[in-house]
């Protein structure tokens, strides 16, 4: 199996057992190990009070690209720690695109960046992830 076929099968696995990926409406697009990119629309239930995006929804958006990220090379990884800045906001219907970059990756720590950003390109979020890198091998399906 090729590290393409190993990353696109992981994330096809983690995508089947994650409800809350799946609530958000995530189009995961595997490029690569360690490189994966999700879309996904706003809808009206993930508005604050102030009518914009909540900034949870924009988190776990990055979150989830980095967990997927991160277990594409066969060993399961687990966030611990993560930080995201908001440059601009976000409104209902938007299309967001969230893609990863993994900045290094020793055999226990990972450390990636996910830039998110609306569909016309205007950066919304710039987030930070580390993940421990586990001795497990991912599950077998």
């Amino acid at each position: 199996m090729t590290p393409l076929e190993l990353a696109e099968k992981n994330v096809r696995h983690m995508m089947e057992r994650d409800p809350f990926s799946q609530w958000m409406g995530l189009d995961v697009t595997i490029h690569g190990p360690g490189s994966v990119s999700a879309r996904m629309k706003v809808r009206k239930e993930m508005l604050n009070g102030f009518n914009v995006c909540h900034g949870g929804i924009t988190f776990s958006l990055a979150d989830s690209v980095l967990a997927f990220a991160s277990n594409t090379h066969g060993k399961i990884s687990v966030s611990i720690e993560a930080s995201i800045a908001y440059p601009n906001s976000v409104q209902e219907s938007d299309v967001l695109i969230a893609t990863s970059h993994e900045v290094s990756r020793t055999e226990k720590v990972g450390i990636y960046r996910v830039s998110i950003t609306k569909e016309d390109g205007t950066p919304v979020g710039d987030f930070r992830g580390v993940v421990y890198i586990t001795q497990k091998e991912f599950p077998q399906h």
